[in-house]
């Protein structure tokens, strides 16, 4: 890679979030209804709703509230709630300590169920074996979240009593009641991506079967096994892993819908009661907040695959 291309990369990101934060803004400051209004209600008097709109900045011109959103924002200032009246940050640190496992949990379930399952399909390319997997793995692939998590609640929580239906007790009750607590949720969010990941995986590591490397191995005398475990299976894994970047967004945003059904007090659940109630500092610097970290997370991964595979450096 050479130091264009080191350059280039930041660049297009910086470009990208400020493009995120301009369609963020205008989202929710574009749309009808007066934040104020919904604060204080129908029956608000004229001078109640100005004085509010003047005590949260209402009554500036777009551009001054976007200047001003984003200089608080890079210095670190999430700004207060409207409907909670507390700083932003301190609701998003206290709903971070469910969404952050819970996320962190459905990607290791999912990798961890969807890399053997693609392997043990690819290394049984066209048996029985290998279409059942296929067969299932597209079932699950198509499953919505909301429903599977409904589907998942009725039977491990309410007929088999197994788990808990919904509610976060928190790290203070101990690591083992709140796991449990995240258990059904991240399966429910990890299985439509850990069939995207099986599926993936079985493609790439077939792919790499077929290459001439593979085939040299084979003249050389490693066995199957040897050559599927450890030629091949390293270098199939490489694709996996920009997936698995690619499959971060969506695990957040299916957090939004999981947290919803099982009743977790986490950030997409945040986000959404905050969308509704028109809680304008919750709702941007909350998604602007995710976005970052997804973007940041990209970059490591790219940096990480390429660090893996140098051959991808070089490519323009």
């Amino acid at each position: 890679m050479t130091g264009m291309d080191i350059f280039r990369i930041p660049v297009e990101r910086l470009l990208l979030l400020i493009v995120a934060s301009l369609v963020i803004f205008a989202a929710m400051n574009l749309l009808p209804g007066d934040p104020a209004a919904v604060m204080l209600g129908l029956d608000a008097s004229p001078e109640s709703l100005t004085a509010l709109h003047h005590q949260l900045g209402l009554e500036l011109s777009l551009p001054s509230r976007y200047a001003h959103w984003i200089n608080a924002f890079l210095h670190g200032d999430l700004g207060r709630s409207y409907i909670y009246d507390v700083p932003v940050s301190r609701l998003i640190g206290e709903r971070l300590q469910s969404s952050l496992p819970l996320i962190l949990l459905a990607m290791l379930l999912s990798l961890g169920t969807g890399i053997p399952l693609g392997t043990m399909a690819a290394a049984n390319r066209g048996t029985a074996l290998d279409n059942g997997l296929m067969g299932v793995i597209q079932l699950f692939k198509s499953i919505p979240d909301f429903w599977l998590a409904m589907m998942m609640t009725f039977l491990f929580s309410l007929t088999l009593h197994w788990l808990p239906s919904s509610g976060f007790p928190g790290w203070g009750e101990g690591i083992a009641p709140a796991l449990r607590a995240l258990t059904l949720p991240a399966i429910a969010l990890a299985i439509p991506q850990a069939a995207i990941t099986a599926r993936f995986m079985r493609s790439s590591l077939i792919e790499t079967l077929s290459q001439d490397f593979i085939r040299t191995a084979r003249a050389q005398g490693y066995s199957r096994g040897g050559v599927l475990w450890r030629i091949a299976l390293p270098n199939a894994l490489i694709p996996v892993l920009t997936l698995a970047g690619i499959q971060l967004p969506v695990l957040v945003t299916g957090t939004i819908i999981v947290e919803s059904v099982f009743s977790l007090p986490g950030c997409g659940k945040l986000l959404l009661e905050a969308v509704n109630q028109r809680d304008i500092p919750v709702v941007q610097n909350l998604v602007m907040l995710i976005v970052t970290a997804v973007m940041i997370l990209n970059v490591l991964m790219t940096a990480l695959v390429r660090w893996l595979d140098p051959r991808l450096g070089t490519e323009s």
